[in-house]
């Protein structure tokens, strides 16, 4: 179904508001979830994507796109970005690993950190394209090198990197 069939006679900001309010239930129902089961919902990566496009200003690409979750148009060309979410707790955020980054055409990753308890955005990190990979392919950890993960630490460590928002 297209998307204008989807929403109908909706227009832009009918349909941003629609969605904000299906976000927000999702939310709820992840969170309620997780404390009955102690297992996640699975909504977090579309929440971060969400998070950022809303946060940082940014245009969401169609789904199934394997390594470019959105872009922003910045001196007349198209930045594109890898987006990855982590639901942390607050108190202790910076424990966890990033999920899988592939290897793609895409600029820039950014990370998002959700609150656990709320899914709340509390920090969106941003490291670059050929930094990222770099600390990917260097010697020392099957996770990174085979597996195309590593912790929350090692994304902020890795050179260039730094936070976006909050500001």
């Amino acid at each position: 179904m297209t998307e204008e069939g989807k929403f109908g006679a909706f227009g832009s900001a009918e349909k941003d508001h629609a969605i904000k309010a299906l976000l927000k239930q999702a939310k709820a129902i992840a969170v309620e979830y997780y404390k009955l089961t102690n297992k996640p919902l699975g909504v977090t990566g579309e929440v971060a994507e969400y998070e950022a496009a809303e946060k940082l200003g940014l245009t969401l690409v169609e789904a199934r796109n394997p390594t470019i979750d959105a872009y922003c148009v910045v001196a007349g060309a198209r930045e594109l970005f890898q987006i990855k979410g982590r639901a942390v707790s607050a108190k202790d955020r910076y424990r966890g690993r990033v999920s899988k980054i592939k290897d793609g055409d895409f600029h820039a990753v950014l990370l998002v950190l959700l609150d656990k308890a709320s899914l709340e955005p509390l920090e969106i990190w941003r490291a670059e394209r050929q930094q990222v990979m770099a600390r990917l392919s260097a010697p020392g950890s099957k996770s990174r090198n085979e597996r195309g993960q590593m912790g929350i630490s090692q994304f902020r460590s890795i050179e260039g990197a730094r936070k976006v928002w909050p500001t």
